[in-house]
């Protein structure tokens, strides 16, 4: 019953009102934070519960004033309104039932790799990051190249890029996965219809507390870096490549001239890939939530098919279709995708609160 869920966020609520009066309490800053910023968390759901709840007290009256010859019409007329309004809080509340993800007021790493399809995959790597940069301006959030690595023509085997700004996490987390692009390359002379695939990792910014990784579990190697084409771009040996033993995950970073900025900017995206592995975990462990979670950044799922003949554009993972390729890909404005995956989610989600 949705009473039951709703009766102890009340009282916590109450609760904690009643603490914050409490002198040891205010003198207690860290204390005072700590309450203050759980009450917050629960102070919407705690007013539609109250609503909630008197609106079901008022349907009982009400129900017995059905009988009263003078009131009976009145309370009929009344009950209508009450049913409604009881619907339309049941739906509003079980949404802020739904458990907040921890990470989506996180920045993130936006991962683009080159796969099937050759020079064709990654030039749409290309394509598909700058609409990303188009979609990250049109939100205020700030984009800044980590590392690249160019192919012959004018593509990229692989982009990585950090993404800051309010909320990135929870909305572009439903981006992880398997690209698929149809279209007529550039490079080819007899006009016909090539397929690709680029693959997205979408990983969360995380701070040192979150991932602790042991010195004994790296191991760290340094070379020579090398431009595009073999050639050097530095004398020294800048280019750092660090591996998680435990794991096996690996990173190499030689964007900078400084060894000590490549190693840096490895270790960030060494920790960020390991909670992503270490999320794909849980995930895989729980299956309601990999059930409900259609952003959960699988690389092998193929989640989006790009179909620039027909100018088509279909999310695998909720059925959706439109045929508004162009114009997404040129305003690089993803909201009519991203917004039904996520009501797609909390809908699933929503199903399972009675």
């Amino acid at each position: 019953m949705l009473v039951d869920k709703l009766t102890p966020i009340i009282a916590r609520y109450d609760e904690i009102s009643q603490q914050l009066l409490d002198s040891t309490i205010i003198s207690d800053i860290k204390k005072l934070t700590q309450l203050s910023k759980e009450q917050s968390s629960i102070e919407e759901v705690t007013k539609k519960a109250k609503l909630y709840l008197q609106t079901l007290e008022s349907i009982k009256e009400n129900k017995i004033l059905l009988e009263d010859k003078d009131l009976g019409e009145l309370a009929k007329e009344e009950l209508k309104e009450l049913e409604s309004q009881k619907i339309a809080l049941e739906e509003e509340i079980k949404l802020l039932l739904i458990p907040k993800d921890p990470n989506d007021d996180k920045n993130i790493y936006l991962e683009l790799r080159a796969g099937t399809g050759g020079d064709e995959a990654g030039i749409f790597v290309g394509d598909l990051f700058r609409a990303y940069c188009r979609y990250a301006d049109m939100k205020g959030w700030k984009v800044e190249i980590i590392s690249s690595s160019e192919n012959d023509v004018g593509g990229y085997k692989e982009m990585i890029a950090l993404i800051k700004g309010a909320g990135v996490f929870s909305r572009l987390k439903y981006e992880g996965g398997t690209h698929r692009v149809q279209r007529v390359p550039q490079t080819e002379s007899q006009g016909r219809i090539h397929t690709s695939a680029i693959t997205i990792a979408i990983m969360p910014e995380v701070d040192d507390v979150e991932v602790v990784i042991a010195p004994n579990d790296l191991r760290i190697e340094v070379f020579r870096a090398g431009g595009h084409g073999g050639q050097c771009v530095n004398t020294t040996d800048s280019a750092v490549r660090i591996t998680h033993i435990p794991t096996g995950i690996s990173v190499s970073m030689q964007d900078e001239k400084s060894q000590h900025k490549n190693k840096d900017k490895a270790m960030k995206i060494l920790k960020a890939r390991i909670y992503e592995a270490q999320l794909q975990e849980q995930l895989s462990q729980n299956s309601q939530a990999r059930k409900n979670q259609v952003g959960s950044g699988d690389r092998s799922e193929r989640i989006r098919t790009y179909n620039y003949p027909q100018n088509r554009l279909t999310d695998h993972r909720i059925g959706l279709t439109l045929y508004s390729l162009e114009e997404i890909m040129l305003s690089g404005n993803f909201d009519p995708i991203i917004d039904p995956l996520i009501a797609h989610t909390q809908s699933e989600m929503m199903s399972g609160i009675e």
